[in-house]
């Protein structure tokens, strides 16, 4: 059973459902919002946002896998991965701010619609329930950073790998067998390992039966040590 120390630990265990918050729009608010978006496509490592940059809208991702970043100058920090459906850009809500605080890239070829902000700020404002969810939408977003900062500052290689495999596989493509989209460097940069650490790692949980990795997916075939793994860091 999960305590409460091992859900602050694995942020994985935070599911968003961006589609019940959209379901508290009533008609009128719907064609609204509808009227002030745009569906736009991105390639395979194009930008979606820059830090920075004036933020004008949110993002609904439709389909496809981003990631937000915080840009340095020798290096990036990842602080999400969302896949399909998520709002992406919330942070920019807040009272005052006119920028974007971190850069979104395409992991894949990505469909996502773009909603002017103010008018989204609208939607907040006159309903409650819809004002509720955006919330704790950016509560849970928050938990999952969080998580994120423990699992690159407090465990070792080995749980920093199991943490990002189980996160793959329980948040964003809730399943045990997912297509392998991210390369080697992408894992590297998820996990704050180089390349070299990332391949000796995979190789060691292939033998020891914790996963199948070919070309094209990864399968967990041992949950409960991965998880362990992760939990204990």
């Amino acid at each position: 059973m999960n305590t409460n120390q091992d859900i602050i630990r694995n942020s994985c265990a935070i599911s968003t459902n961006t589609l019940e918050c959209l379901e508290l729009l009533n008609n009128d608010e719907r064609e609204f919002m509808e009227s002030k978006t745009v569906e736009v496509f991105y390639q395979k490592g194009e930008v979606l946002t820059k830090q920075g940059a004036f933020a004008s809208h949110v993002m609904i991702l439709r389909e496809g896998l981003v990631k937000t970043y915080i840009e340095g100058i020798s290096d990036n920090l990842i602080l999400q991965i969302f896949s399909p459906v998520n709002i992406i850009g919330l942070s920019t809500l807040f009272e005052g701010n006119a920028i974007f605080h971190h850069s979104t890239q395409a992991y894949i070829d990505t469909k996502v619609s773009l909603i002017e902000i103010n008018s989204f700020k609208q939607l907040i404002s006159k309903n409650p329930a819809f004002a509720t969810k955006i919330v704790s939408l950016l509560a849970e977003q928050s938990i999952i950073t969080n998580g994120r900062f423990y699992c690159l500052t407090k465990k070792q290689t080995y749980g920093r790998l199991a943490d990002v495999i189980l996160c793959l596989a329980n948040r964003i493509y809730k399943m045990q067998k997912f297509p392998l989209q991210l390369t080697r460097k992408e894992f590297a940069e998820l996990s704050g390992m180089s390349i070299e650490s990332i391949a000796r790692i995979l190789t060691k949980f292939k033998a020891d039966g914790l996963l199948e990795i070919t070309s094209d997916y990864v399968e967990i075939l041992d949950l409960e040590k991965l998880s362990m793994i992760s939990l204990r860091g």
